[in-house]
């Protein structure tokens, strides 16, 4: 008998499972009804019935947490984390008492070092950057599932097509946005941002790889200073 599967992981290839804020949910019923979409889903479900474990339960966490109308900052991650128990469907952030992953780690350090804040307490909240979520921070894999151990599994199955709407949708609007890129993967959607009152931040991947290389290393980008800087301008 084939065991239920855990909880941290994907049960179901039915959006209709996958709760979103009611301001994004246009945009993604529109994917879903599309061939591509539907596409995603066939995949989704073959995979789940090959015994496949996915990550995370829910895949649109991310819009589920920020709604288009909050959206201040967008972090653009690449695919989730595949191992047990870490992604939970917000770019670079882990549940609580979940062991920092490499790249967040920088990530806090460039904070400690640019703004003078302390990384968070573990085991709560830890890695968990739900509350920068629920405070207007977009945290965006472009690709929004992966299978256990293996990195970009799910790359090129349809969920880029989903991810780009979204990036243009928050990038069409009127209010001043900080859209941080970090590597190749996420400044290639640079095309996407063209509208001039954003901010947008260019550097390194946080991952130990890259983050202290050149051209711009992420260790010493001043990105959140500058992004503290652009949202108390703009009135945040």
């Amino acid at each position: 008998m084939k065991s239920d599967p855990a909880p941290d992981q994907l049960q179901s290839a039915d959006p209709r499972d996958w709760p979103v804020a009611p301001g994004w949910q246009p945009l993604v019923d529109a994917f879903f009804r599309s061939e591509r979409g539907a596409q995603l889903l066939a995949f989704l479900r073959g995979r789940l019935g090959a015994g496949a474990s996915i990550f995370p339960p829910q895949p649109l966490q991310a819009l589920a947490l920020t709604p288009p109308e909050a959206v201040r900052v967008v972090i653009l991650g690449q695919d989730p984390y595949h191992g047990r128990g870490q992604a939970h469907g917000l770019a670079f952030s882990v549940r609580p008492g979940v062991r920092v992953p490499p790249s967040l780690a920088n990530i806090f350090k460039e904070i400690e070092r640019d703004l003078g804040t302390p990384p968070p307490a573990f085991p709560v909240p830890g890695g968990s950057l739900v509350a920068w979520a629920e405070r207007g921070a977009l945290l965006l894999n472009t690709t929004l599932t992966v299978e256990e151990g293996q990195a970009g599994s799910h790359a090129r199955r349809g969920w880029e097509q989903l991810t780009d709407a979204v990036i243009a949708h928050v990038a069409a609007q009127a209010q001043p946005v900080v859209f941080m890129l970090w590597g190749a993967h996420a400044q290639s959607k640079r095309a996407l941002i063209n509208a001039p009152q954003h901010l947008v931040l260019c550097a390194n991947h946080p991952s130990p790889l890259s983050a202290l290389r050149p051209p711009v290393p992420f260790i010493g980008c001043g990105h959140f200073g500058q992004a503290r800087a652009f949202r108390r301008a703009h009135g945040g």
